[in-house]
C-alpha cells in the first residue's frame, strides 16, 4: 500500500476494483464506510454485485477477465477530455508518448463492447476519478489472480500516474494484503526471487553482503515459484518439501495436481497449529504455535510493523515457530544461536534497509511504517513523496489479453472463486462459533440459471471442470450475473480448487482463480 488505513476516511474518491473489502478486508471496508459518511464517491468494477456495489455511485459490472481494457478505455477518456494532469506527467514521469499511443486502440465503444460497461458509466468514472484532488485505488485478488495479473497492476499504475493520484496523503495505489503477515514475509524474503527487504538474489552486491553476514556461499538462482514446485516434484527434481503454515492442498489452483506433486516427494514436512490436509500427507509434523503464544512482530497491509508478545506458554507439546527452526539448523550444521526474537529483529535491522530503524524497544511504543532507515526515523505514512524509488514513474503500454480459460459448449458457466465474511481462508473453521455459524458452501448462481437446471435455493449441484467436480449446495441471488458461479476456498467438503485453473501470471506465477470454464447439473 502507498498509503495509510486512517487516510482512507479523508478520501474524495475510492476506486474499489477487484476486492470484495468489506468481506475480505472488513476493517478496512469500515474505513471507507466513514469515508462514504462524510461524502466520499465511490466506484466500484466488480462482476458480482457485492456490498459495496450497493453503496457506489458508479458501479461498473465488467465481464471477469477485462480489467485491463477497462482501465485502458477510463485512461482513454481522461486523455480525450483534458482531466490528465500534464504537469504530474511532465515533472515525474518517463514512457508517456508510447503510453498513449497504445490508449489508441482502446476507444470508449470498443472497450463497451469487450466488458460490457456502458460507455456512461465509463466517463463518469473517469472524471470522477481523474477530476478528484484526493483519490486512492484500492485492488485485491480480483486483479492479481488472472494470467495477466501483474498487466492489470500495472494498468492501475498508469491510471494512477496518468492524473497524478499518487505520491500524496490520501492518493495512491492499495493492494490490500490477504492474510495478516503477507507484507511481513514477502518483506523477510519468503520470495524465491529475493532476500530480505526484496534485495534482489541475482545482484552480486546483495548476494556478498548476505554471504559475508551469515559466512557460507549462496546460490545466485532464483528458487522455485509455487506452481513449478508442484512440477519439479512430479519430475522429481524437487525431493522434499517444507511447508510452513500454509495447506496447498485447499488453497492451490488444481487441486489434484497439487495433490500429485506433493505425493511425488520424499520427503514433507508440515509446521502448523491444526492438522490440516496437507498434513495428513506429511512424514513429519512439527506442532507450532500461534500468535497467542509467541513473541515477534507482523507487518500489515499498511507497512506497518507491529509487535506481538506473547500471552500464554505454547500448549501441550508444541514450540514456538522460530525455536523450532533454529533447532532444525543446528542440527543441519549451522548454529543459530540466538537467544530472543528481539536479537532476531537486531540482524534484520542491519541487513534490511527499510526495517534499519526498526527495534523491539521501539515497536514497544507503537508499530512503525517501513522505511524506517534509522533509529530517530518515525516512519512513512505514505509512500513516493516527490520522488519515485526508481526516479521517475514509468508508464507501461499494456495489451488486452484473454483468460487461459473461458466457458464454451461443454463447460458454459464461468467459474470464479473468493471468500465470504463469515470465513478467512480455511483457518476459521477451527473456530466452534463461526463453523456453526457458517458450516458449509453455498455457491451463488443466478435465478435464470437456476430456472434453467431446475434447482432451488439451497439445493445440491454438481459442478465439473475438466481437472475435477464436486458438490455443492448453492444460493440464488442476482449478485451474480446469468452465465456465472461463484464458490468461496473455505470448505474441504465442496473443495473448489480441485476445480479451477493451474495456469498462473507470467511474472509472478500467481493462479488464475478467478475465470475458469465448468458445467453445472443438478445433484
Amino acid at each position: 500500500m502507498t498509503n495509510s488505513i486512517n487516510e482512507i476516511p479523508n478520501v474524495q474518491v475510492m476506486f474499489v476494483i477487484g476486492s470484495n473489502t468489506t468481506e475480505a478486508h472488513p476493517v478496512i471496508g469500515t474505513k471507507m464506510k466513514q469515508a462514504l459518511a462524510r461524502g466520499a464517491k465511490l466506484i466500484v468494477a466488480d462482476p458480482r454485485r457485492i456490498e459495496l456495489a450497493d453503496r457506489a455511485d458508479v458501479w461498473m459490472r465488467l465481464r471477469p477477465g477485462t480489467d485491463i481494457p477497462l482501465i485502458n478505455g477510463i485512461m482513454n477518456i481522461i486523455l480525450e477530455k483534458g482531466w490528465a494532469d500534464q504537469k504530474f506527467i511532465e515533472e515525474r514521469t518517463e514512457g508517456f508518448d508510447t503510453f498513449v499511443e497504445n490508449l489508441k486502440k482502446f476507444s470508449p465503444e470498443a472497450v463497451s463492447k469487450i466488458t460490457g460497461v456502458p460507455v456512461e458509466q465509463m466517463v463518469e468514472a473517469a472524471q470522477m476519478y481523474a477530476t478528484a484532488e484526493r483519490a486512492q485505488i484500492f485492488y485485491t485478488l480480483g486483479i492479481t489472480e488472472h494470467t495477466c495479473g501483474t498487466d492489470n497492476v500495472m494498468s492501475l499504475a498508469n491510471l494512477s500516474l496518468l492524473t497524478g493520484n499518487i505520491g500524496k496523503e490520501s492518493s495512491g495505489v492499495n493492494p490490500l494484503r490477504g492474510q495478516n503477515n503477507v507484507q511481513g514475509a514477502c518483506d523477510m524474503g519468503a520470495l524465491p526471487t529475493d532476500y530480505p527487504g526484496y534485495q534482489k538474489v541475482s545482484s552480486a552486491t546483495a548476494r556478498v553482503k548476505f554471504q559475508e553476514a551469515w559466512g557460507v556461499p549462496l546460490n545466485p538462482n532464483p528458487g522455485f515459484k509455487i506452481p513449478d514446485m508442484f512440477e519439479s516434484a512430479l519430475e522429481k527434481n524437487l525431493r522434499a518439501m517444507y511447508v510452513f503454515g500454509e495447506d496447498p492442498i485447499l488453497t492451490d489452483a488444481d487441486a489434484n495436481h497439487v495433490r500429485k506433486g506433493l505425493q511425488a516427494l520424499d520427503f514433507l514436512v508440515v509446521q502448523d497449529i491444526f492438522m490440516s490436509e496437507t498434513a495428513q500427507l506429511a512424514d513429519v509434523i512439527l506442532p507450532g504455535t500461534s500468535f497467542a503464544e509467541k513473541t515477534g512482530t507482523f507487518t500489515n497491509t499498511e507497512r506497518r510493523v507491529q509487535m506481538v508478545n506473547q500471552a500464554i506458554e505454547p500448549i501441550g507439546n508444541t514450540k514456538v515457530d522460530w525455536k523450532i527452526i533454529c533447532e532444525i539448523a543446528t542440527r543441519m550444521g549451522y548454529p543459530f544461536t540466538y537467544e530472543s526474537t528481539a536479537e532476531v529483529m537486531q540482524e534484520i535491522a542491519s541487513l534490511t534497509p527499510s526495517y534499519a530503524g526498526i527495534s523491539h524497544a521501539r515497536l514497544g511504543q507503537k508499530g512503525l511504517q517501513w522505511p524506517v532507515p534509522n533509529a530517530e526515523h518515525p516512519g512513512t505514512k505514505f509512500l513516493h513523496e516527490g520522488q519515485f524509488s526508481r526516479g521517475k514513474g514509468l508508464f507501461r503500454s499494456i495489451a488486452y489479453q484473454l483468460p487461459d480459460e473461458l466457458p464454451d459448449e461443454e463447460y458454459p458457466f464461468l467459474l470464479s472463486t473468493g471468500r465470504k465474511l463469515s470465513h478467512y481462508n480455511i483457518m476459521t473453521r477451527n473456530s466452534e462459533a463461526l463453523e456453526a455459524y457458517s458450516p458449509e458452501e453455498y455457491a451463488e448462481l443466478n435465478p435464470k440459471d437456476a430456472d434453467r437446471l431446475k434447482v432451488e435455493d439451497g439445493g445440491k449441484v454438481k459442478v465439473a471442470s475438466r481437472r475435477g467436480e464436486l458438490e455443492t449446495k448453492v444460493r440464488v441471488t442476482d449478485r451474480v450475473p446469468a452465465g456465472m458461479i461463484f464458490m468461496t476456498l473455505h470448505y474441504k467438503e465442496s473443495p473448489t480448487n480441485v476445480l479451477t485453473n493451474g495456469a498462473y501470471d507470467k511474472v509472478t506465477k500467481t493462479y488464475e482463480y478467478k475465470v475458469c470454464g465448468v458445467k453445472v447439473e443438478r445433484a
